[in-house]
């Protein structure tokens, strides 16, 4: 396994790491992802911890909870061999106290947290959404005592915008508070928007980014392609309304250079996927889900060798979209380029 700093803290992460929204399995869209019990959680538990992937990310929202009590079983008697991510902030009921991140709620989510998870800390604990009815100042403070507390080491975002980001940063610095060390992104082959704003921001300001679906919502698995119908066990029958959308031509374009690379390679078309964000500026883990043995260790197959720079051409060029503004000038005419040359 490879690992790497997060953002500019002195954590080191796996360059891979497991997403456990597969745990629990309840409701329409959890439920899709899969069903995860603690007895199979424990196996792929074991093989994570095997193959050196040491970070376990979650949230409250998933599941309803679920998928962090089926985490922290799976990880009892072994917990300081590990670091668990988890996250919070997004609705987890319709009461005015159930979502965003006021004190109120930061504070009992964390409790809550805790309890499922079985733990007496949290190693990331990252902010699932912007609230933009809560100051950040409050919650800066908020998050400030909590890692005072012990409860929470370090701090994180996710989905968040750009000015979301810098406004927060910012503060932290003013106030003199614990400062954002990770963004928990959006990223694959088949949405680079992340590499707009988000990446040079997280470069200039020290934010690792942590890759969530890296597999384009489970589009880039290998089972999809040009002229074929949706494969039967396929989530996507169920969940697709949920996720970033994807035009089918652009998905074909980006399946058809994979395909290409897994034949000069030798590797699956998900290793080569995985592989490909894994050489991208301020990635410091991707999140990989499996609901069984077999594609976890699938997906592990994406450490321990490169691509070219031959074939991160090739995957550059077949993912490319236009820029949305005010972006595209950058990418298009040499003196916007020639003042801010891209990252990648």
């Amino acid at each position: 396994m490879e690992y790497r700093r997060l953002g500019t803290s002195g954590l080191q992460v796996p360059a891979l790491s497991f997403g456990a929204g597969t745990f629990g399995g309840q409701g329409p869209l959890f439920g899709a992802w899969g069903t995860t019990g603690v007895e199979q959680a424990r196996r792929l538990v074991d093989i994570c911890i095997d193959a050196g992937v040491t970070m376990f990310d979650t949230a409250d929202v998933y599941s309803g909870g679920a998928s962090e009590e089926v985490l922290g079983a799976a990880l009892k008697g072994r917990r300081d061999q590990v670091l668990v991510s988890t996250k919070a902030g997004l609705p987890m009921g319709d009461g005015p106290q159930d979502a965003g991140t006021s004190r109120s709620r930061l504070i009992g989510a964390v409790e809550d947290a805790l309890r499922r998870l079985d733990t007496d800390h949290i190693d990331l604990f990252q902010l699932h959404a912007f609230d933009a009815g809560t100051p950040v100042e409050e919650v800066l403070s908020t998050l400030d005592d909590l890692v005072r507390a012990g409860k929470i080491r370090y701090l994180g975002i996710s989905n968040f915008s750009g000015w979301q980001a810098m406004k927060s940063l910012a503060a932290a610095d003013r106030l003199g508070r614990q400062r954002y060390v990770a963004h928990q992104v959006y990223y694959s082959l088949l949405g680079r928007d992340y590499e707009w704003e988000l990446m040079p921001l997280g470069k200039d300001q020290g934010l690792g980014g942590i890759v969530w679906s890296p597999l384009g919502w489970g589009r880039l698995t290998g089972k999809i392609r040009r002229g074929r119908p949706l494969p039967a066990g396929s989530r996507l029958h169920d969940t697709a309304d949920y996720g970033p959308p994807v035009e089918d031509e652009h998905l074909y374009r980006v399946v058809d250079a994979l395909d290409e690379i897994a034949a000069e390679t030798g590797r699956a078309v998900p290793q080569i996927a995985l592989r490909w964000l894994l050489q991208r500026p301020t990635v410091s883990s991707v999140i990989i889900g499996a609901r069984d043995e077999e594609q976890l260790r699938q997906n592990l197959g994406a450490v321990g060798w490169t691509l070219t720079p031959e074939q991160m051409t090739k995957l550059d060029a077949a993912s490319a979209r236009t820029a949305p503004y005010p972006y595209f000038p950058y990418q298009r005419q040499e003196g916007f380029a020639r003042l801010n040359p891209p990252l990648v």
